[in-house]
């Protein structure tokens, strides 16, 4: 059987669709960041948690400031991308639990009252958002440039608060020329998938 996702849509999503490094200087809108939200805020998440939160560094005097939390060679395309979002996990994310899974709303003090185990379930779950965002970001027309090369300890104290674990800084745009690597190889089937 095969997909039934239209194959031009594979290919922007997946198959054509690479990690970007390098951008043209167009513009990522307000719209543009909305729509992509739109969409990919339908993935699935545990409890329905939605735990991913981002902040869009937009003005020139906060991208100086993460550039600086920035790896030495994360630093040039950080500066130079038209939008960059800090995907980080809020911990308190079970505050929201009662509105965002009213089907059991004593979810939050029955399986989140305890500190150690909403950090865990909110890394989990905010890494299943940020694959859903990269997704969007391609939907959307445009290329992802995921890093997790930074100060989390430098970002969080600069752009979050306690309560915030950053996870990783997406450079978006469209991509410029020589913008990625060739794609790398990829596992088969048969090296991933055990029937048992």
């Amino acid at each position: 059987m095969s997909l039934v996702l239209d194959p031009a849509a594979q290919d922007l999503l997946f198959r054509e669709a690479h990690t970007a490094n390098a951008f043209t200087d167009e513009p990522v809108t307000e719209e543009q960041v909305r729509a992509i939200y739109d969409l990919v805020k339908y993935g699935p998440t545990a409890f329905n948690q939605t735990p991913l939160r981002i902040t869009l560094v937009r003005s020139p005097e906060a991208r100086e400031r993460l550039v600086r939390h920035m790896a030495e060679g994360n630093r040039p395309k950080t500066a130079a991308a038209p939008l960059v979002a800090i995907l980080s996990a809020d911990n308190e994310f079970h505050e929201e639990l009662p509105a965002l899974f009213p089907a059991f709303p004593a979810a939050k003090d029955a399986f989140f009252a305890e500190r150690p185990v909403r950090e865990r379930s909110a890394e989990l779950n905010s890494a299943l958002q940020a694959a859903y965002f990269i997704v969007g970001v391609r939907a959307a027309g445009l290329a992802a440039g995921p890093m997790t090369g930074f100060d989390a300890e430098g970002v969080r104290k600069e752009f979050l608060d306690d309560d915030h674990t950053p996870l990783m800084v997406v450079n978006i745009g469209k991509p410029g020329p020589d913008a990625s690597y060739p794609r790398s190889p990829r596992l088969a089937y048969e090296d991933v998938v055990t029937t048992v």
